[in-house]
């Protein structure tokens, strides 16, 4: 999948509220965290690790929202650290049940604050798109759910979110 469009997306959006909300200073470790409650509110819906619980997983739709609420932070990490270059979503072969793809991701996540380089950051990528396979969820659906959560943060800023 071509990322550059959804750089550009969220490089307009990120600009957007650092302008409206007078946001000056490097906001990169609240983005990391945003990105790891993020990830966790995702694994919450998938009910993965809930082994003492019977209920299911949340519906598709609110699945992929949570996924790509993560994939807005991920991504303006990225621009923050100049790693906006970044053309197309790495490959790469993860195994595991989605528990440990969850676990992986946050690890990963940690790694890249510590050392925000193109590699650390590939990894998370690689990370995402093994849970994008678990959940089902094809490139053309994260790309429309993208799109649409986009609008709709947009949508968010301009009426005092």
């Amino acid at each position: 999948m071509k990322l550059q469009k959804l750089f550009d997306m969220q490089r307009e959006l990120d600009r957007y509220i650092e302008e409206n909300n007078g946001i000056k200073g490097d906001v990169f470790e609240e983005k990391v965290l945003a990105l790891t409650v993020e990830l966790a509110e995702l694994a919450n819906e998938t009910r993965c690790f809930k082994f003492w619980s019977r209920k299911g997983p949340s519906e598709e739709d609110v699945l992929l929202e949570e996924y790509v609420d993560s994939i807005h932070f991920l991504l303006s990490l990225g621009i923050l650290r100049g790693l906006d270059g970044l053309g197309e979503w790495p490959e790469g072969e993860l195994d595991g049940e989605l528990t440990s793809l969850f676990i992986r991701t946050q690890r990963k996540i940690l790694e890249f604050a510590e050392a925000p380089d193109l590699d650390s950051y590939r990894e998370i990528w690689i990370c995402y798109r093994a849970i994008a396979a678990k959940l089902g969820f094809s490139t053309d659906a994260i790309m429309a759910a993208y799109e649409s959560k986009n609008e709709e943060n947009h949508n968010r800023q301009q009426h005092g979110y």
